[in-house]
């Protein structure tokens, strides 16, 4: 059976104890993963698309979003078993050496329960403000995953590339994960399906339907066979940016391959949510 994870907004319009008690409903429904997403800032008016909506815009940010890993700590303190996750951290606008150190630190104070959804962004403006080239992203973000898997994985670390450098020294504590928490690439393009088969351990693609997959599994599957891989060597998540009202919906994503369907679940106040919770878990099969 399809694994069934929750995605969830953590915001500032809901109150700390309430982040906690959805983190709980969530794991104890017998969902797989709960997964947070990740923007520094917002505007009223910016140029950038977004690539999830017909309109271009994203809604819903006026309370903004925590930063993911502050987060994904909160929320590992207040569950056991649950996997957690970014859907998806933005890494290129991140510094690596901060962010592998955030990284292993949610991964030891969660006894090796996270998952590192990476994306490169889609909202330039964001990046404008941080100083960061747009235009760099892809190429930025490869040299980050090198220098933050060298901190995972070495116990002298060392990194030297077009963009980084960084001479020979110790980070502390490693992931728990070994050789670290497996990385998902999201994006649905050429560029995107390229870093899953060069570097990730699974693709957590977004707003497609069953039908909508298979020729972006079959152009993964050749990408993979150019590195010697294939996809027995990675994870096939999806979220589909829409509502979960076809219990079928979950075998079809399952008969082309995807192992884990994320949805995301909003409410207004506990109840709402875990009322959404049940009628997810009643249509997919979850069972606690």
């Amino acid at each position: 059976m399809v694994e069934v994870g929750i995605f969830c907004s953590t915001s500032g319009a809901t109150p700390p104890d309430q982040i906690a008690a959805m983190g709980k409903a969530i794991e104890e429904r017998g969902f797989a993963a709960l997964w947070v997403p990740e923007h520094v800032l917002f505007f009223d008016e910016y140029a950038s698309r977004y690539p999830y909506s017909e309109d271009g815009k994203i809604s819903g940010f006026r309370h903004g979003m925590m930063d993911p890993f502050i987060s994904l700590a909160f929320l590992a303190a207040h569950t056991k078993k649950i996997r957690i996750g970014t859907a998806v951290a933005l890494v290129p606008q991140r510094e690596p050496i901060y962010t592998a150190k955030v990284v292993a630190d949610v991964d030891y104070l969660s006894g090796g329960r996270l998952n590192l959804g990476v994306g490169v962004g889609w909202l330039k403006e964001e990046f404008d403000a941080l100083r960061i080239p747009f235009a760099d992203r892809g190429k930025r973000v490869r040299e980050c995953i090198k220098v933050m898997q060298t901190l995972w994985c070495d116990e002298v670390s060392q990194y030297k590339g077009e963009l980084f450098n960084l001479p020979p020294s110790l980070q502390n504590p490693k992931p728990v994960q070994k050789p670290h928490p497996p990385i998902f690439f999201g994006g649905e393009s050429e560029p995107a399906l390229k870093r899953v088969a060069d570097i990730g351990q699974g693709w957590l693609g977004a707003g497609m339907m069953p039908e909508d997959m298979p020729p972006k599994l079959k152009r993964l599957d050749e990408l993979l066979a150019n590195n010697g891989r294939s996809r027995k060597d990675v994870k096939i998540y999806v979220m589909p940016n829409a509502p979960a009202r076809d219990a079928d919906r979950f075998k079809r994503y399952e008969d082309i391959g995807v192992e884990q369907v994320v949805h995301m679940v909003g409410g207004r106040g506990l109840d709402e949510f875990k009322t959404r919770l049940d009628g997810i878990a009643k249509l997919a099969g979850v069972k606690a």
